[in-house]
This record gives C-alpha cells, structure tokens and sequence, in this order.
C-alpha cells in the first residue's frame, strides 16, 4: 500500500516538473544545483555541465531535468541507513543559506579533529573566502560516513552557532523534516531568480515584491557579490569593480536594502540618490532592479531629462526613498542649493549616493562636479573638528565600474596613479574586485583582418577628383588620402584660408573634407552608400546658390565653385556604374557577411549588436542587412539605434525611439542591432549572446563596455578590421592596458592602508588645488574688459562684414542674437525641416545664410514669439583690436561682455512698426 502511494506521488510529483520545465530551464541556475542533487551519478553531472559550457544553462537545464526524472538504480549498501542519511543531507541543502553563513573557520577545525573532513578536503575549505568556504565545507561534511550529522550538530553547539543548531533540530532524532526533488528545485528556483539578475525577475515575476516574494523579503547575493559589498554595508566608500554582466547594480540594490534597513532601524531616514551618465539606464535601473527589489518597503522613483512630472527635483528627493537620476539634474540641484535658492538639494540631505559607471569621475565630467563638492565639504569638516565644531554630514558613496581603464598609462606605476586619482575623486577606502574564478568565463573572442584591395576603381576615381583639386588650389598634401591625418590636414588648411581670405582654397577644402569621408565610407560600407552621400552634399551646395532668395536674387557661383561642380558631374557616372559592380565590394563587408551568417546558422537564437563609428555608417549597415536575402532566409531581423545629440548632419534619435528600439530587441522582434558607441555602457538584454565592432575600437574602457553588451552564458566578440582604422593594433594595445590595470589595481590593493590613505589624501589636496586655481583663472577670464566695439565679425566663407560687437545682445545667458534691422539685410532664411519634424522645445524655426556666398551662420529661433537671428562665432572669422583671433569657436573664447536682451523694449518696437503699418 506504502509502495504503491510512493509510486503515485512520484508520478504526480513528475507531472508537475514537466508542467513547470519550460520555467525551471529559464530559472534554474545548472552549476549551483548540481552541486545539491547527491543522487545524480558524477558522470551525467559532468555531461551536464559540459552542455552548460558549450551550449548554455537553458540547454544544461533541460538535461538536467531529464537526468531527475529518470530512474537510477538504486545501489546503496544499506537502504535504511542510506534512506537516514539522505534525509540528512537534504536538510542541509535547504538549510544551506543559512549554514553558509557559520564561522568558517572554527568549524573547519572541529570537522578536521573529528576527520570528518579530509586533509584534501581542508585545502578546499581554506583557499576560499568564508561564505564560499563554508559551502566547500558543508559539501565535504555530507559526503563522510554514516553517523556525520549528530557530530556535525555537536560542533554545531560546541562552537556557539546556537541558532544554527536549532535551525537543524537539536538533535539527529529531531531530525524529521525531508524533502523531495521538487521542493528542492522550488527552493532554489526563488533564489536563482536573485542570482541570475535582473531578466528573469522583471519577465516572470513582475508583481512578486508587491505580493511579498522572495526578493521583497531579502535579496539573495552570490558569495563573491558579498565579499565585494561587505565594507559598503559597514558603512565605508568603497569602488565595486567587477565585468559587465556580474551583478554590480544588484549589489548596489542590496547595499541600499541594508542602508535604508539600518537607518529605519536606528530610527533616522535614509535618502539614497543613484547616479547614472544616460538616460537610457534610468529607466533601465528603475524597471530592471531597484523597484521591483525594493518597492514593497521603500518608494522608488526616478528622473531624466525625458520624464514629464509635475513637481521639482527637491519634492521628489523629499518623498521618495530611492531616487535614480541623471547626473546632471543632481548638479544643478546642487547648484541651486548653493546660490541660496529654496528648490535645491544639498548632499547633507542624502545618506547614500551610488554613482553608475564611475570610471567618468575624471576632471571635466558632472561626476567630478559632485564630487569636488563633497571633498570641499569633507575638507570643511576636518577644520571643523579640530575648532570642535559640529561637521555637515555627508553620504556614504558607493561606486560601481567595470574598468577604472589606465588613461594614457604606458607603465604599472603610472596606472596606479590614474587609478588612484579615480580613488580619490570618489573618497574610496578600497577598490573591490572578485576573484577571476568566480566570475563566468571569458567570451569566445575573433579578430578578422584584412587585405589591401586587388582592385578599388571606385576608389580611384575620388582620389583622381580629390588630386585635380589639388592641383587647382596648388595644395600639396603629405599624408595618405582617405587617412585621419589627411582629415586634420584639410581641416587647418580650411581654417588657415579663412583667417587669410583665400576664399578659393576655402572651397576647395570644403569638398576635399567631404571627398575623403565618402573614400572612408567606400572603405566601411557600400560605395553606393559613398555615392549618395557625395550626391547629397553637391545638391545642396548647388541648391544654396541656385534657389532665390526672398528678394529673388540667386547666389553668385564663384569660378572655382563652378570648377568644382562640373568636376563632380563628369564623373559622376563612372562613379554609378562602378558602385553597381559588387565585385569592387570592400573585404570588410565580406567578413562582416560571414560573421552575421555564423552567429545566425549556428545559434538556436541569435541576438546580437554591431557597433560602428558613425550614425551614417550605422544607417547604411542597417539598411544593408535588411536589403540581403540572405539574411533574411536565417531569420535575420535587424535596425539601428544612433545618439540624440544634434552634432551630426545625420538626423539624430529621440529618446522614445530609441527605448521603443530597445523594447523590441528584448522582446525579439528585432534581433540585430547596428548602433553607435551610444549602447556601450549599461544595455541589459540577457538574451544577446554576440557583439561585433565594426572597424570601432577606442579605449580599454569602450572594450570592455562593448564586450559586455554579450549577457549570454555563451556570447562571443567580434572585431571586423576596416581599413585605415587600425583597430587590430588598438585592440591589442587594449589587451595590454587591461593587463596593466589589473596589475595596478592589485598593487593598490596591496599597499599597506595608512600608506593607501596617505596618497588618496595627497591627491585630493591636489585636486582641491588645482580647482582653486581654475576658478581664479575663470574668474580672471570672465572679467571681459573689451568693449563691444572692438569686435568685428565677418563671413567665414566670402569675408563679408557682418556686424561689430555691439550688435550683439545674450537670451538666457547663452544665445547671442543680431536682432537689428541692417542684419537683417545680409542674411536669407533657409527651411530647417529635421528640427521641424522632430518638435523640439527649443523653437528653431529656420537657418540663417550669408546673402552672398550661402554660408551657414545660425539658425533662427522663435523666443516668446519672436524671431532672432542666433547665431554661431564658429562660423564667423572674428576680429578684435584689429587682430583675428585663431579657432574662435566659442563665444566664451571672446574677452566680451555683450548686453543682455531686452525682450519688452524690442516688442514695443516691433508693435509700434506694426501700427504704423496698419496705419497706412
């Protein structure tokens, strides 16, 4: 009868695993598992984990679902003993998250004494931190002989662990609790969900903080989490350095759990403010980690430059626990704080400040701002105890990065500096890291180089247009065309004829610079994509001279314009026809071709990112992707994401579609990405198991960002060479200065702490210096003692004087306006659609041109409805006290005070001249 409700349950209890396997694959956590599930024989464990490491966890999971459904035999000596003791050993392991966290090593000793561990055993156990340790020790205790669990209770009470020993029952004959494999995998399964991160959490438990799961109660971290979070919850700064994809912002939620826990059971309040450098990881932080983590106990919210709420920054500090924001939105709270208004924030006002990515804590950087702040505080306060007055208090500072990176660092010693100097700006007492051991295993990694083309006609013939326009501007340049010393070179000759009024060699710069990026562009994407882009820019420059303006009059076209137009046109077909040719087709898209096929065709699912230089590049690769049949019959989906920032020619991405773009690459409906540098650090998307750069390497920093877009067990890195960027070269010297800062970071964690707190004080003395002496510089420099009339601006493409200095007048303390009416005169108003389309906040309605030449001067804003010329000194060559002033491109760059706006005297002007138009 026993036998055969024995048999039922097992069968009932088998129904519900394979009811439940399509969820237990995704949860369960293979490596960690294993270890519980003593009836497992060694050698399908083995299998097992060799599935997990060639083919991921999810395949591994299934196999080892597979492996507890099936029957073993059975071969124990002895079924009641053995039938006793496996009660035994599964009482450990659902006991285990507690028993990890005994004293280590004192039980060690006993166990030893009592041989109920090895000598072999012991090396283990002691080779490793005390929670990972703990757990080596337990595995070695339940593998001894019969009788092992009341001597380990003994050493349970002889060394004090009262409670532990009650938590295991006292005694071996209260020993009455069991547990069956599925209530193993369902204990388990709610840790592993903690463990893994923040993927499965946010897809299959959306609401278990509100309805008090696991993670509203406690959150779980992995032994070497722990061991990089143990100073934070002491209450120390500290850096927490570990790779992408190894859970530094579940420490850093786990750390602000303990805060706030602390500081609510002290009877204080706890304000903690994270830090992030995009917008993006706002949102990402918010959904992903921190409110369903904390929601249940703490109000979390979060704020970005994209975020429409009501209130200010000050009242959302107020009510709120948790707040992750921008950087920049803090700073300028901070700021207002500072000159005394009501709506800022002080630090004073938080307990705990995480910043994101704090490799950025450099000078010129927001965090810095911040942080320079605090150590201006922290300096203050150190007076103020030695004159026994009461000091501000100040946050704890949590920092969190993948790469402090070396800088410019060719030497170990060197790189300990930048690294310290890192330190320092953040006020860290330790840098943690984690043992390479502990961390999941280095991605599969593939460098395709290539050759010189055979043949480049395409090629030829720009170079051929780009030497007949040195010949006729008598330009001799001494770098290869096409090459980024060529670019700089154009670059000051342009500059250098605009100070001279060379107008002809002006122009012809002007094409030069736009003939060597479309020679880069034949190099990186298709020449029919070259073409276009040449094409694109010869329209509108005939456009600009050919369209009338409001008077009717055209622009007149200069002989060497007209030189360089018919120069364009005559090879324009040849141009056509050889980009029709695929065989002229760059080697770089060949292997970036056969990359995208061998991650598609040899992956169950594949996702990936291809990153790229330029938002042009990355249009043109998309559009390319999706134009191939080839990848569409594997199932290849792909688009693009670019920056927001209005730098570029190329129309720039607005937030919201950019996010809408991300959602859809989580979700699979697109599973390849081409983006920009702008997805480098912070993207989480569990599932993309290959990065590709495409002819993009910059620093050690970017690489190790780039790398750690891959989240999948078994993702894979990619660099495609492209010619003229060097990036074989660059990613080995990336390889080295990783070396280097692994070197340096473990010398720093070497040195004795009196001597590593003597140099983290001597470089913030020096930063506080240096910032004293930079502001009297800027005060200096902001002391503008010419006077408006000296300065003379002229066009930058014909010389036409424009106007002097005192015709300028500053809106808002950054746009300078020509509102006058002989300005007016000088300038044609030019359609401006891509801001028109996108619905900026800032009313830029128009361009405004030089009448004569077309030459962009500003644009044509809309302030409180009225129209004002802005314009751009970069695009003016300036003179003052009759002397031009070299790369003016900044108007702070200009020893002037010009007058503020008057907005009511301008609009009584414009509505008398209105009535005496209606007058009439």
């Amino acid at each position: 009868m026993m036998s055969e409700m024995a048999s039922g349950t097992d069968e009932t209890r088998e129904n519900l695993i394979e009811d439940l396997r399509a969820r237990l694959k995704v949860c369960i956590v293979v490596d960690r598992l294993l270890d519980q599930l003593q009836f497992i024989p060694v050698d399908t464990k083995e299998l097992i984990r060799q599935r997990a490491r060639t083919d991921g966890n999810i395949v591994a999971a299934d196999l080892l679902i597979d492996a507890v459904i099936r029957k073993h035999p059975d071969k124990r000596p002895d079924p009641a003993e053995e039938e006793d003791n496996d009660q035994y050993v599964r009482l450990i392991e659902l006991l285990s998250p507690s028993l990890v966290e005994m004293k280590t090593q004192e039980v060690y000793v006993h166990c030893l004494s009592k041989e109920l561990i090895t000598r072999e055993d012991s090396e283990i156990v002691t080779n490793r931190g005390p929670r990972s340790g703990a757990r080596e020790l337990l595995r070695c205790i339940v593998r001894g002989q019969h009788g092992w669990f009341s001597q380990f209770l003994d050493i349970l009470r002889e060394t004090e662990h009262h409670e532990l020993y009650e938590l295991t029952g006292g005694s071996p004959d209260s020993g009455k609790f069991w547990s069956m494999f599925y209530f193993t995998v369902v204990v388990f399964t709610s840790f592993s969900d903690l463990y893994r991160g923040a993927d499965v959490l946010s897809k299959e438990l959306p609401n278990t903080a509100a309805a008090g799961g696991p993670e509203s109660a406690d959150i779980s971290l992995r032994d070497y989490q722990m061991d990089v979070a143990r100073p934070a919850l002491e209450g120390k700064n500290i850096i927490v350095c570990l790779p992408t994809g190894s859970g530094k912002t579940r420490v850093a939620v786990y750390i602000t759990k303990k805060h706030l826990d602390s500081r609510r059971a002290e009877g204080m309040s706890g304000k903690v403010v994270v830090l992030v450098n995009k917008i993006p990881l706002v949102e990402q932080h918010y959904s992903a980690e921190f409110l369903p983590l904390l929601k249940s106990t703490y109000k979390v919210e979060r704020v970005s430059g994209d975020c429409q709420l009501k209130i200010s920054f000050t009242e959302i500090i107020k009510k709120n626990d948790v707040v992750i924001c921008t950087a920049q939105i803090l700073e300028n709270s901070l700021e207002l704080s500072n000159k005394g208004e009501d709506e800022g924030v002080n630090l004073s006002d938080l307990s705990l400040l995480v910043i994101d990515e704090c490799h950025h804590t450099q000078k010129g950087d927001v965090y810095n701002s911040i942080m320079m702040r605090y150590l201006r505080k922290k300096h203050t306060n150190i007076r103020k105890k030695k004159e026994g007055k009461e000091p501000v208090p100040l946050p704890q500072i949590l920092s969190l990065t993948a790469s402090p990176g070396v800088g410019k660092a060719t030497k170990t010693k060197q790189a300990e500096e930048y690294i310290l100097q890192i330190c320092a700006n953040l006020d860290a007492s330790r840098i943690m890291t984690a043992t390479p051991e502990s961390l999941k295993k280095e991605q599969r990694k593939l460098v395709l180089k290539i050759e010189d083309r055979k043949e480049d006609p395409f090629g030829d013939v720009i170079k051929n247009i780009m030497n007949s326009i040195h010949t006729h501007a008598q330009l001799t340049p001494s770098c290869d065309l096409g090459s980024q010393n060529y670019e700089q070179w154009i670059v000051e000759t342009e500059r250098k004829a605009a100070m001279e009024e060379d107008h002809k060699v002006q122009a012809c710069a002007e094409h030069l610079r736009h003939y060597n990026e479309g020679l880069n562009l034949s190099n990186t994407i298709r020449m029919c994509d070259a073409l276009v882009f040449l094409n694109e820019f010869h329209v509108e420059e005939i456009r600009k001279k050919t369209t009338p303006n409001d008077d009717g009059q055209t622009i007149q076209i200069t002989e060497t314009e007209r030189f360089l137009f018919h120069l364009f046109k005559e090879n324009k077909e040849e141009l056509e026809k050889l980009a029709k040719n695929q065989q002229y087709e760059n080697d770089s898209l060949c292997n970036l071709r056969h990359s995208i096929l061998r991650e598609f065709s040899t992956r169950e699912k594949a996702r990936g990112i291809i990153f790229t230089k330029t938002r042009r590049s990355t249009i043109a690769l998309s559009q390319w992707i999706q134009e191939n049949p080839k990848f569409a019959d594997i199932g290849v989906k792909a688009s693009y994401i670019i920056g927001g920032g209005g730098q570029s020619v190329v129309k720039p991405m607005t937030s919201t579609e950019r996010s809408a773009m991300l959602k859809k690459f989580d979700k699979g409906d697109i599973n390849l990405l081409v983006a920009t540098s702008v997805l480098e650090e912070g993207l989480d998307i569990p599932d993309c198991n290959f990065v590709i750069r495409y002819g993009l390497v910059t620093n050690e920093i970017s690489m190790i960002q780039a790398k750690g877009r891959g989240r999948a067990d078994d993702s894979s890195y990619t660099v495609v060479e492209v010619k003229n960027s060097c990036v074989t070269e660059k990613e080995h010297v990336n390889e080295h200065r990783l070396i280097l800062m692994e070197k340096a970071i473990k010398n720093i964690k070497a040195l004795d702490p009196k001597e590593y707190d003597r140099q983290i004080r001597d470089f913030q003395a020096q930063a506080l210096m240096e910032e004293k002496v930079k502001k009297i510089k800027k005060k200096q420099k902001s002391m503008k003692n010419e006077k408006p009339s000296q300065v003379m601006f002229s066009c930058r493409g014909c010389s036409t004087q424009v106007c002097t200095g005192e015709d300028i007048q500053v809106i808002e303390n950054a746009h300078k306006v020509n509102v006058t009416t002989q300005f007016s005169e000088l300038y044609v108003k030019r359609e401006n659609t891509s801001l028109q389309e996108r619905r900026l906040d800032f009313e830029s309605i128009a361009f405004i041109a030089c009448k004569t030449c077309g030459r962009s001067w500003g644009t044509m804003m809309n302030y409180r409805s009225i129209e004002c010329p802005c314009l751009l000194v970069k695009n003016f060559v300036v003179t003052l006290n009759g002397k031009k002033i070299p790369n003016c491109t900044r108007w702070a760059d200009l020893p002037v005070k010009f007058p503020s706006f008057d907005y009511s005297e301008y609009a009584m002007r414009l509505a008398e001249g209105s009535d005496d138009e209606d007058t009439e």
